[in-house]
């Protein structure tokens, strides 16, 4: 079936996207800055919201100390910069934060309870609710966030699109792994993830983020076999 939750989404997050940019352009440096450091603040808060969500602590601190050692061992954050450079080059763009405000807003946008269940939703009953307001929301944030990294943030449309789609398209298939408790673990270990985006984002330390991401996977591997 056609994903069209996940479409309205993409094109929400372009939307948002494109008001930020043209709203970059006419903000001072000090207000680029306390918008910069506010976003730091509600994303500290969106993470922890849904870290507190976890179920299995335990499973959660393996899958993210196992990851940063997959991450480290494949260098996943040099590799995720050259691919985004490389988008940068292909789409022409002078921006310098291009790459991080594609990265950062692409993991804040596909991890989630609402990403998963709505998409599930979508292709199992046909009813893109969940995913419609999560439109909304992503339609709102695109804006302070490209506001702040300029036209990276509009091509976090690419990875929602196919990761949400993907479930959906799927959805028969991927609902009997996503169980409450799996939904709940991935979403703590995500959260996790996202308080280190506002980490990053309040510069109060450099976490390598790309390095942690194969946690997800771990989190799913642990969780089947060990809760």
């Amino acid at each position: 079936m056609l994903p069209i939750g996940s479409i309205v989404n993409a094109l929400a997050i372009i939307g948002g996207s494109l008001i930020g940019c043209w709203l970059q352009s006419r903000f001072p440096e000090r207000i680029r800055t306390i918008v910069f450091q506010g976003l730091g603040l509600c994303v500290l808060l969106i993470g922890i919201q849904m870290a507190l969500k976890v179920e299995n602590i335990l499973i959660v601190i393996f899958a993210i100390l196992l990851g940063g050692i997959t991450g480290e061992l494949l260098r996943l954050d040099t590799l995720l910069d050259r691919l985004g450079n490389r988008f940068k080059k292909l789409v022409r763009s002078k921006n310098a934060t291009f790459t991080d405000g594609l990265v950062t807003t692409s993991l804040l946008f596909c991890i989630g309870a609402m990403a998963i269940v709505g998409s599930l939703e979508e292709g199992i009953r046909g009813n893109p609710t969940i995913i419609y307001t999560k439109a909304i929301l992503d339609g709102f944030a695109s804006i302070a966030f490209a506001a702040t990294y300029g036209t990276g943030v509009i091509f976090s449309f690419i990875p929602v699109l196919l990761y949400q789609g993907a479930i959906t398209i799927g959805a028969s298939f991927f609902q009997q792994y996503f169980s409450d408790l799996m939904i709940a673990q991935i979403t703590g270990c995500g959260g996790l993830l996202i308080v280190g985006i506002s980490i990053n984002l309040l510069e109060l330390t450099e976490i390598r983020l790309a390095n942690l991401l194969p946690a997800l996977v771990y989190v799913v591997v642990l969780t089947f076999f060990f809760a």
